[in-house]
């Protein structure tokens, strides 16, 4: 009869938030196990794989994951003329290869990384069982386990707001070096996008789940669009979606019995609730996590308040503010109203409006 495995610190998911963590933990001398449902690092990717140039100072081998660069955000609202945001700087990257990277970093500091390990269930007294029966007790649990995290609902706190997207690869016609943006009142709660990556593009859609039934209609009218412009070519290569966190900062702090649990990216709501980013807030709270883990482990209590602290002061207003525009433009829908073009302007970081007061 197998034994309940005892480690230091447990990681619950593998994705660029589980492999950060994960890897800032191994650093400090304990023993860490992550695991992740899936087979494969970075494997199905559903995501638009866009990154900001700032999480390059986070992770120093971006460049071996980045497909081209991104000068500029061109934003279209409903049929009126094309808005340029200028010096909108980033980089389209492999999500694949990203996240494999950011795993091959956690185990070269000593982590031990399993795929293809679903988690059934987390007792009361934090006890963990995988599907497959083993049982795990950790000393502290780290929640990086997505939009609808089991560790997050473990300690009471869930993302109830999400957005439901579908996004397909297909070749891209012209040469490209910004993100597009289609707002328009049809994608409600959402938006569209166009993500350039050398001679193929990210085109995709996200709406509220309970207008999913449009996503592909709109998805299908957006391509024939841009088929018609020359844009994109016919043939789709891939097809993904996936849920969007859009409800804001979850409490990232928690206990299952006398274990300390952390959450962080998707798990937390560290997503911004307007343009779905998430890959370089997954990316810093992780590691910040992993630390927090580390000093807990040290005997330094108040390490957790201070994680949760540190996330307030990096992500805390941003997310307001998203919070905020997003709540004014669904107030819209939920009166029974179409939302007209100042609304959606006021709705997206391009514009003065959604920085005003």
């Amino acid at each position: 009869m197998r034994g309940v495995r005892q480690v230091d610190i447990l990681v619950v998911g593998l994705g660029p938030a589980g492999a950060a963590a994960a890897c800032a933990a191994a650093k400090a001398g304990y023993s860490v196990l992550a695991i992740d449902r899936k087979f494969e690092a970075g494997h199905p990717v559903q995501c638009a794989e866009f990154v900001p140039a700032m999480i390059g100072i986070e992770v120093e081998r971006l460049n071996a994951s980045k497909l081209q660069s991104i000068t500029d955000m061109v934003t279209f609202v409903d049929d009126a003329k094309a808005h340029l945001t200028p010096n909108f700087s980033g980089n389209m990257i492999s999500r694949s290869a990203f996240d494999q990277q950011l795993v091959r970093e956690a185990i070269a500091a000593g982590a031990e990384c399993q795929f293809g390990v679903p988690l059934r269930e987390i007792h009361t007294d934090s006890q963990v069982v995988l599907l497959d029966g083993t049982e795990i007790s950790a000393k502290v649990m780290i929640g990086c386990d997505g939009p609808h995290s089991k560790v997050g609902a473990a300690i009471g706190q869930v993302n109830h707001a999400c957005v439901e997207s579908r996004q397909i690869t297909l070749p891209l016609l012209q040469p490209h070096q910004a993100t597009d943006i289609f707002l328009k009142p049809e994608i409600v709660g959402g938006y569209g996008w166009l993500f350039p990556k050398g001679d193929k593009a990210n085109l995709g859609i996200g709406v509220v789940p309970s207008q999913r039934k449009t996503l592909k209609p709109l998805l299908s009218a957006l391509h024939a669009d841009l088929m018609a412009q020359g844009r994109v070519g016919a043939e789709i290569s891939y097809t993904t979606g996936g849920a969007i966190p859009v409800g804001g900062m979850l409490q990232a702090v928690g206990l299952i019995g006398n274990v300390p649990v952390l959450l962080a990216g998707d798990a937390a709501g560290l997503t911004n609730p307007i343009t779905g980013a998430g890959i370089s807030a997954a990316v810093i709270s992780g590691k910040r996590a992993g630390e927090a883990a580390a000093k807990l482990l040290a005997g330094q209590f108040h390490a957790a308040a201070d994680y949760e602290e540190e996330l307030e002061d990096i992500f805390g207003p941003a997310l307001r503010r998203a919070l905020k525009r997003r709540s004014e433009l669904m107030a819209r829908y939920d009166a029974g109203q179409s939302p007209q073009r100042t609304d959606l302007k006021a709705a997206w970081i391009a514009y003065p409006e959604y920085w005003a007061a």
